[in-house]
């Protein structure tokens, strides 16, 4: 017996050596990567709460933000923000550092690097490419206001200026503001119902409102400024739950005439949908 316990020992000592060469052979390889990444740019964007001054309801430069003709246009109250977010630039270069401590920021989000700027583009092609999506996104809120409320194009005409700001993500508060100017409520009052709100959202000719990105802090933006009421793609609704600002009321939206519904009965004090 003793025999067998003195033989056993050294066998143990060279498998025990083996192991811990080769756990610091491994981790030599994984020590480099991560020294050499904490210096390589990565493919993300650092973004956070924008501007929501915007009110598609007032102006923008002293000219009226949006301007109708071929057909009567009301005096509105309240306001209708759009809201921005604020991104790194196409040419910062973004560090593990940079990632590391905006991952952990509430007022932070990072972003893949594609869902904000095109690959391969110039700081020029990406500026064009922001400005036409902006445009875009005015036509298709001028087609979707002018369908849902019956008007022919061809009578009415909608010229929207605000092209300080690109992107498609303004689409659905432009087209409830060419709502509220030509028909308010449908009662005689406004649509906004006299209060501040603010929301996201892109939208096509047929009403149809899509999703975009940075809605958590886009929320953050809108409370910040003085919003109680922020209109959210309802597929986003658990990303604008996730840091939601007290005093903030979400209203989730698939459509323009959903939006258009639920202001109005908001305004009249009824229940309108919610993401919970």
């Amino acid at each position: 017996m003793p025999a067998a316990a003195t033989s056993s020992a050294p066998s143990s000592t060279p498998a025990k050596a083996s192991r811990t060469r080769a756990l610091a052979v491994c981790a030599a390889p994984v020590v480099a990567l991560l020294a050499v990444a904490a210096f390589v740019p990565l493919p993300f964007v650092i973004a956070q709460p924008g501007s929501t001054t915007s009110n598609v309801l007032g102006e923008h430069k002293n000219k009226p933000v949006i301007t109708i003709t071929g057909a009567d246009t009301r005096r509105t109250s309240g306001q209708l923000r759009m809201t921005t977010i604020e991104a790194t630039g196409p040419d910062t270069e973004i560090s593990l550092q940079d990632v590391v401590s905006s991952w952990f920021r509430t007022d932070r989000a990072v972003m893949p690097y594609d869902s904000v700027y095109p690959p391969g583009k110039s700081d020029q092609e990406i500026e064009e490419h922001n400005v036409a999506d902006m445009k875009k996104s005015q036509d298709s809120a001028a087609a979707a206001a002018l369908r849902h409320l019956h008007r022919s194009p061809k009578d009415v005409k909608v010229e929207l200026s605000l092209a300080d700001v690109g992107g498609p993500s303004a689409g659905l508060l432009f087209a409830l503001g060419i709502v509220d100017k030509l028909d308010g409520d449908g009662r005689g009052g406004d649509l906004t119902g006299g209060r501040t709100i603010a929301g996201t959202g892109t939208i096509e000719p047929d009403g149809k409102v899509g999703a975009v990105g940075g809605v958590s802090l886009k929320t953050q933006a809108a409370r910040r400024d003085g919003a109680t009421v922020f209109l959210v793609p309802k597929g986003e609704c658990s990303e604008a739950q996730a840091e939601l600002p007290k005093g903030l009321q979400l209203i989730p939206v698939t459509d323009l005439a959903g939006a258009v519904d639920a202001l109005k009965a908001l305004a009249a004090g009824q229940r309108v949908p919610s993401c919970s």
